[in-house]
């Protein structure tokens, strides 16, 4: 298993897999119940460029050329630019304007959403990927990183926490009570 950038042959299984991270959340965005339309949805998001959710900001676990985990991440700085084909493809699609929370803000890389195949679950793969994470954004590139965890899911929040995250406040994702945490380089000077 290698973990790499995501690439456009990857958009099927990282729209399924961000499904089952945020499947409320695209129903919300989307006005809908449809798993289709939602799947659809994402897809076309997944493939364009420069959108929060485009597989230029996906890392993905591959095992065997097989996409089986996806974490996506972005720049909190520049939310409101890849938030902005998203609000587009919303109305051309769903006929619906585009109103959501900010969920993360500048001076933060973000992690949007991390979803594994069920058929891997359990075996450590979301740890793996967020220690990932940590190495490449924290370690060494000296990032910030953020996330938001519902307030319903404990035991992903002691995952997060024991991995290094500290709560820094509370924040509300489409109508979702949230707990933002965040890992910080440590910088010696």
């Amino acid at each position: 298993m290698i973990i790499r950038k995501a690439t456009p042959q990857d958009t099927k299984e990282i729209a399924a897999y961000m499904m089952l991270a945020m499947e409320d959340i695209v129903y919300e965005f989307i006005g809908e119940n449809s798993r289709e339309k939602a799947l659809s949805f994402l897809e076309k998001l997944i493939l364009q460029k420069e959108n929060q959710y485009s597989y230029e900001n996906c890392w993905v676990i591959d095992d065997n050329d097989n996409a089986i985990a996806v974490v996506n991440v972005y720049n909190g700085a520049d939310l409101k630019k890849l938030r902005t084909p998203v609000a587009s493809l919303v109305k051309t699609m769903f006929n619906r304007d585009f109103q959501c929370e900010d969920e993360t803000q500048e001076g933060e890389f973000y992690i949007d959403c991390t979803g594994v195949n069920p058929n891997y679950q359990g075996k450590g793969l979301g740890s793996k990927i967020l220690h990932f994470l940590i190495d490449e954004y924290v370690s060494k590139r000296k990032e910030t990183l953020g996330l938001l965890v519902d307030k319903d899911n404990p035991n992903a929040k002691r995952l997060y926490l024991k991995l290094g995250f500290e709560v820094t406040g509370e924040r509300t994702l489409t109508g979702k009570e949230m707990e933002h945490l965040q890992i910080k380089p440590i910088l010696i000077s």
